[in-house]
């Protein structure tokens, strides 16, 4: 890591804008006092939301465009005129080496395609992967792929594994992450031959991490494992129906101790524990999902992020950048190619 780490902003992407982008670089800044910022988009909206930001001012400079990606333009028509764009020109700045990680929190999919071309995939990588992290019982456990890839075979997983456990390692501060597969049973006879030829890989080899074999999903909030990989359909539908489901006990919640004085008066009791599960299950808390495999950092943030969950997510990209998470993923995969078995283990289901 450079003495100053610059960090390239979309800063007209997504449903926030320029006020909550500025606002929380400003609380980046006060977090990481070393941090410069690239700021891309409308000069006039920027340099507005300045006036209120000392810091960001003083380690930043403005690259101005009017071109945005809109939540509702395919990945096709963002490629198009994505060089114009702010979110394409923060990209293109990870490319051009004058930044070191951009933060959008623009269209995800524009967002995918845009770095995928203009960036490459790593050597060794077939697909980035989408990861996040998801909050758990016992603390945040990463997941991926969460969308970038709807069909993957093994050597795709086997893959995933490695930049996620990387991810973890960096993220969470894990010297041995807990890898999991996410499959419909935590027997090794189950899963398709995809997951079972992935799981076999994995045990073969010893990485940086410690292979747990199958998780199901319903033990994915539990927290025993420290990352899981699965396919990008599987993982987007685990990743809403998680997001889902916290609506629904807050909610639930909510409704219950509107019921009666008695249930309002439980609430008055608890709602210290309330706060704290509200806290737990934020999305802003955890907000800063990362494209990985690719030759630079991309952090995406929630579209309706607030300041303190863009500003979390410019932390990711910080991360990433101290622990140059690319070194880091490119070593284990070439540790991984170097050690693979020529033959794999016969598999369980046929003993």
């Amino acid at each position: 890591m450079t003495d100053r780490p610059v960090i390239a902003l979309d800063v007209m992407g997504g449903d926030i804008g320029p006020a909550v982008v500025i606002a929380a670089a400003e609380v980046a800044q006060q977090r990481y006092p070393k941090l410069l910022f690239r700021l891309y988009g409308d000069q006039a909206l920027i340099a507005a939301e300045l006036v209120r930001a000392p810091r960001v001012t003083a380690n930043s400079v403005i690259v101005h465009t009017a071109e945005v990606v809109l939540g509702t333009d395919k990945p096709s028509q963002a490629i198009r005129r994505g060089r114009a764009t702010s979110m394409g020109l923060a990209v293109m700045s990870v490319k051009d080496g004058e930044a070191m990680a951009a933060v959008s929190a623009g269209n995800t999919g524009a967002l995918m395609a845009m770095s995928k071309l203009m960036l490459r995939t790593m050597d060794g990588i077939d697909r980035p992967a989408l990861a996040a992290l998801l909050p758990t019982l016992k603390s945040d456990s990463v997941v991926l792929d969460l969308g970038a890839n709807t069909e993957c075979d093994a050597e795709n997983l086997v893959q995933f594994a490695v930049m996620g456990a990387a991810f973890a390692r960096d993220v969470l501060g894990l010297a041995r992450p807990r890898v999991a597969l996410l499959n419909i049973g935590e027997e090794e006879l189950k899963g398709t031959d995809e997951l079972k030829e992935a799981a076999a890989l994995l045990r073969a080899v010893d990485l940086p991490m410690a292979f747990e074999g199958f998780v199901e999903g319903d033990k994915i909030g539990r927290g025993d494992v420290d990352v899981i990989v699965t396919d990008g359909f599987s993982g987007n539908i685990a990743l809403k129906t998680a997001e889902g489901t916290g609506r629904l006990v807050t909610g639930l919640l909510a409704e219950a101790f509107r019921s009666s004085w008695l249930t309002r008066l439980g609430y008055l009791l608890s709602r210290g524990a309330l706060r704290a599960l509200g806290r737990h299950l934020d999305p802003n808390n955890h907000n800063g999902a990362v494209f990985l495999g690719l030759n630079g950092v991309i952090v995406k943030s929630h579209g309706s992020a607030n300041v303190r969950g863009f500003a979390n997510a410019i932390g990711v990209a910080h991360d990433l950048i101290a622990d140059n998470i690319t070194r880091r993923i490119s070593d284990d995969l070439a540790n991984f190619r170097a050690h693979r078995p020529a033959v794999l283990p016969a598999d369980p289901a046929s003993a």
